[in-house]
This record gives structure tokens, C-alpha cells and sequence, in this order.
């Protein structure tokens, strides 16, 4: 099965990855899934066209595991036209505990080595076709702080940053490259809060649409950003958020419409 269009997505064994991976499939797109585990990327086999799938175990902070996934997508489908970075993890601990340092390590590492990685190869395969898109995801906590979350907000921050300096380095190959930044989201990084309704109930009440997003919302945003009505957008950050990053936070919102 040759697609006339492929896509790679990191981080697909779960929320946004999984829903953008899908959505790709679905559309006509073939897809290189990537994610730490087979087992994690075995929803693929119960999809309705399991041939539009090719999954790549392994972590993003490995440069031979991106390697393998867009030797794999040019290999098994002829090309590399989006390559969706949206791998990330969380994990910031607080400034005096043992291995508060070390946790930034880990976090930058996954966040915004990873990323760079994944832009390097994917861009050496796309300068050889003579163009494609590539999508980090972003976070709107790369905008601002988030109380006990600096190392992760700092990790954030530098990927927004990464894409716009990675935009003018490579627009003249013809690849656009530009983040999605979600708000608060539900996904396995977030599904902790669960267990927390109050704090949860706050921060829907300072989204002005009054709702966390889906993965789905996400992935449409994707979607848009790798096809041709966006072919003028790059080094630019979307966010996707419902609203939160446009809030300064000084003052309650209003009163929500029922």
C-alpha cells in the first residue's frame, strides 16, 4: 500500500499522539506510530486498515530510534511528507529535593532534545524531496509559569522558541515547521488530576469555552497545519486551548451561558 501522503507521530500510544495517528489513518495518510512500547502501539492491529500503520518501539531521545521510524516510513510507504513530535513527558520536582536537577535533565531531554532530534531527521529526508511539514508539540505552559512545574514550563518554552529558529533554517528547503500548543487536555499525562476535582474545577473555570480539550480538538489542529490551506504558516505556535492563554488571570471570568 503506497499513500499518496505519509505521516510519522511520536508519543502515538496514547491522548493526543494516538488520536492524531488515527485521525492521519483514517484520512488517507500512512502512518509511522512511534511510542516506548510495542504494547502500547497495539491498537494499531484493531484498526479498520491495519496496512496503513507501521509502528517503531523506542524512545525519542535515541537518534537511532528516530532514524529507524523515517528509514521506516520511506521504506515502507515511499516518503516522508509530516513529522508530528509530540512525545513528551512531565515530571518537574520541586527546587530543593534530591534529583530536582536531574528530573530537568530528564524532562529537556524528552521535551526538547527529542524534538531537535526528530526535526533532524525528518528535515534530511524532506530537503532530499524538496519539502514537508514538521509539528513540535508545544505547550501553552511554554508561555508562562505553572506553580511546581519549572522544569517542565522551561522545557516548553525552549521548544516554542526551537521552532521558530528551526523555521528560518529550513523554509529555504521548503519544510514549514510550526508547534501546537495545547491547554489543558484530557490525556494520560493529565488523568492524575482526576483525582483532584476541585483543582480540576478551577482550571475549567478559567478557560473562557469552559471545557478541558479532547485529543481529537488537537489533532484537527494538526491536520490543518500539515495540509495546503496552511501552507503560508510558518514558525508559528498554535495554541489550542480554549481560550486560557488569552486570560492574564487578574480577574474572575464571566459568568458562562448555560
Amino acid at each position: 500500500m503506497n499513500p499518496s501522503e505519509v505521516a510519522l507521530v511520536t508519543g502515538a500510544g496514547s491522548g493526543i499522539g494516538k488520536a492524531t495517528a488515527k485521525m492521519f489513518a483514517d484520512r488517507g495518510y500512512g502512518v509511522v506510530a512511534v511510542d516506548l512500547t510495542p504494547e502500547s502501539l497495539a491498537w494499531t492491529a484493531g484498526e479498520p486498515d491495519p496496512s496503513r500503520y507501521v509502528t517503531i518501539a523506542g524512545s525519542v531521545t535515541s537518534e537511532s530510534v528516530n532514524k529507524e521510524a523515517v528509514a521506516a516510513a520511506v521504506e515502507s510507504f515511499g516518503r516522508l511528507d509530516v513529522s508530528i513530535l509530540n512525545a513528551g513527558i512531565t515530571g518537574s520536582r520541586p527546587w530543593n529535593e534530591d534529583g530536582a536537577i536531574d528530573a530537568l535533565r530528564r524532562i529537556l531531554d524528552v521535551n526538547v532534545v527529542g524534538v531537535a532530534i526528530g526535526i533532524n531527521e525528518a528535515a534530511a529526508v524532506m530537503k532530499k524531496q524538496g519539502g514537508g511539514v514538521i509539528l513540535p508539540t508545544c505547550s501553552t505552559s511554554g508561555l508562562r509559569g505553572d506553580p511546581g512545574s519549572w522544569a517542565y514550563n522551561a522545557s516548553k518554552a525552549a521548544v516554542i522558541n526551537l521552532v521558530r529558529a528551526a523555521a528560518l533554517d529550513l523554509g529555504p528547503f521548503g519544510i514549514r515547521i510550526n508547534g501546537v500548543a495545547p491547554g489543558p487536555t484530557e490525556t494520560g499525562l493529565t488523568v492524575r488530576l482526576n483525582e483532584m476535582p476541585e483543582l480540576k474545577r478551577a482550571m475549567v473555570n478559567r478557560i473562557p469555552l469552559g471545557r478541558w480539550g479532547q485529543p481529537e480538538d488537537l489533532a484537527e489542529v494538526f491536520y490543518f497545519l500539515a495540509s495546503p490551506a496552511a501552507s503560508f504558516i510558518t514558525g508559528d505556535t498554535i495554541f489550542c486551548d480554549g481560550g486560557i492563554s488569552a486570560n492574564a488571570g487578574h480577574f474572575a471570568l464571566p459568568e458562562r451561558s448555560r
